[in-house]
């Protein structure tokens, strides 16, 4: 017994167990440790434990074999071999313009983009795996779409320490974890040039299906579409659906302000709204998403949707008068949803990817491949999208600052200015970058804290289990991680073990690329998560994917032709400056006459 406790210390120190499990899985004592705790399980390997003391890994169509799923195959060894690191790909896709020049105007364009699709999809399990109840596979899991799917189980519930052996025995306070690491210092633009419009759009768009039902759990989600089906813009029920339409051309309910269409009030709608008891009846709009009052630029989203809706309905009912106010409504819909993917994948992923290959929506490159046309949010992803580091320290309109509590639950903002205003404001903002650490608003503390909570409570592995699972290597020091020597010490003090490192704070905390917004594990485990719910959409598949769906070739046009910049100026009076990116230097935005007294 001596003995095999001084080897069981020699493992954990070495971080050798898959080794010592491999030689002493057989002749583990009663009361040992969980051996699924220690993660030996190599390459998607699984881990299944017998009894007390012994475990199996299953290392089905892994590419690897062995005790613990490290041996390769021989494909596997050529793959390993030839397999480019993911830095230099990165950097390959960032560089040599010329060449890329040249790539976007042939038909190696979309052969590339089709591998992209491929390879980033291919690492989110289809169908659903685990969730925050089950960590092994069963139908439950897979049937059950009120929870989030997970892409790793939850740590073991009789694991020595809370990320498994690795670690101490309790970890850091979340709001020391945050007040150290992750709270602003100084207000750090990202490099790359994103700006606050970009901001605003991830929010809008990523709360259509990120939807925390807290009242059931953490673990779940009243986003049931699980994916982009729209319902931040028409509610995620049926009955929100049919109290914001106007039953009457397909269109949505609207009221005019100024000459502009604007949302709804509650007391049109009936619908339930996040308002704090200040903002008075007749100044809440009524949103599919019921928080989207909070920010004025949620609302400028919200508003120019609900104008693309419409104006989208006008045409179609010119094209087909006979279609009733269901079927315009229902197809309008799926040309919304359209439109946000292209969009979506076309200049929001290609501003972040920052890469020279111009994407490209064609759902058709996949349509030779073996794709499943189905998507679950996973956990992971939720937790992955915490970008409050992107909010400024104010915002700034027409030469006006706001601070937090002048622009928080104002809808008088948008009304005053109007939607072209707030677009040329919010375009020329920019916004902070989201990776290196200490970039978060004061203002959002408590909602990282809250982030940091909600990932113990789910039990989420480590952070170095994820990089496995995403094919990236390892971090094996602090150091190597944050290229901070400082901070490097401080979190070692805190954690005691790269291996034990949280998810949520290291994927804010990593080193960035240079010049990036954030760092390699933020693109290379969000690009695959993003990528596989917006193809998975079932208009992106061989059925749905014809003019039929869109109610001709006109509404399929207005997909194929969806731009932020078409979004914006075909629904408003002036075309704005409209970007994802802040206009070069020298620019200078329009200036305006007008009191701002009222607001």
């Amino acid at each position: 017994m001596k003995v095999y406790s001084v080897l069981l210390l020699w493992c954990t120190l070495m971080h050798e167990w898959p080794l010592c499990m491999s030689e002493e899985k057989k002749s583990l004592p009663a009361n040992s440790v969980n051996p699924c705790c220690y993660y030996p399980c190599q390459n998607l390997g699984i881990c299944i434990r017998y009894g007390l003391d012994r475990y199996e890994c299953d290392c089905t169509r892994t590419g690897y074999y062995g005790e613990n799923c490290t041996i390769p195959e021989f494909w596997s060894r050529v793959y390993n071999l030839v397999r480019p690191n993911p830095n230099v790909v990165h950097y390959i896709l960032t560089h040599f313009q010329w060449v890329w020049n040249i790539i976007n105007n042939t038909f190696l364009r979309d052969f590339l983009m089709q591998k992209v699709l491929t390879v980033r999809s291919n690492l989110i399990p289809s169908p659903p795996t685990y969730n925050s109840k089950y960590d092994y596979l069963n139908w439950e899991s897979y049937s059950n779409i009120t929870y989030y799917t997970r892409i790793l189980p939850p740590v073991p519930l009789d694991c020595p320490t809370p990320m498994g052996t690795k670690g101490k025995l309790e970890l850091p306070d979340p709001k020391l974890i945050v007040e150290k690491f992750l709270l602003r210092r100084k207000f750090r633009p990202d490099p790359q040039g994103t700006n606050l419009m970009f901001g605003f759009f991830a929010q809008h768009f990523t709360h259509q299906f990120f939807k925390t039902h807290n009242r059931m759990g953490l673990g779940f989600t009243k986003g049931l579409g699980h994916g982009v089906d729209a319902g931040h813009i028409y509610g995620d029920n049926l009955a929100r659906q049919l109290d914001l339409r106007l039953h009457e051309g397909g269109k949505l309910k609207y009221q005019i302000i100024n000459g502009e269409m604007y949302p709804p009030t509650v007391a049109d709608t009936n619908v339930n709204m996040s308002y704090p008891p200040s903002v008075p009846p007749e100044k809440q709009m009524a949103i599919g998403q019921e928080v989207f009052g909070l920010l004025p630029g949620l609302s400028m989203y919200a508003t120019l949707w609900l104008r693309e809706h419409n104006r989208v309905c006008d045409i179609l009912k010119k094209e087909h008068p006979i279609w009733e106010d269901e079927q315009l409504f229902q197809t309008a819909r799926l040309i919304i949803i359209g439109e946000t993917i292209r969009i979506v994948i076309e200049e929001y992923v290609q501003h972040l990817s920052g890469y020279l290959l111009k994407l490209n929506f064609d759902p058709t490159l996949l349509f030779s491949s073996q794709f499943q046309y189905q998507n679950r949010i996973a956990v992971e992803f939720n937790q992955l999208y915490h970008w409050h580091p992107l909010m400024p320290d104010s915002f700034m309109i027409e030469g006006t600052e706001f601070t937090y509590s002048q622009f928080l639950f104002n809808t008088s903002i948008l009304t005053h200015y109007g939607v072209e205003k707030l677009v040329q404001a919010f375009s020329v903002q920019p916004a902070g970058q989201i990776g290196g650490g200490r970039n978060i608003p004061s203002t959002v503390a408590r909602v990282a804290e809250g982030v940091i909570k909600e990932s113990r409570e789910l039990r989420l592995q480590p952070f170095n289990e994820y990089r496995k699972k995403f094919n990236l290597k390892p971090y094996t020091s602090f150091l190597e991680f944050t290229g901070d020597k400082e901070i490097a010490r401080e979190l070692e003090e805190l954690y005691g073990d790269i291996d034990a490192l949280e998810f949520y704070p290291a994927l804010l905390l990593e080193k960035t690329r240079p010049g990036a917004i954030f760092g390699q594990s933020m693109v290379e485990m969000g690009a695959p998560f993003s990528l596989k719910g917006l193809l998975g959409n079932p208009i992106c598949s061989p059925v749905y994917w014809k003019p039929s769906t869109f109610g001709g070739q006109t509404g399929f046009n207005i997909v194929k032709s969806a731009s932020l910049k078409t979004l914006v100026c075909l629904n408003s009076k002036w075309c704005p400056y409209v970007s994802f990116r802040v206009p070069p230097s020298g620019y200078q935005p329009e200036k305006s006459s007008g009191s701002h007294s009222e607001l």
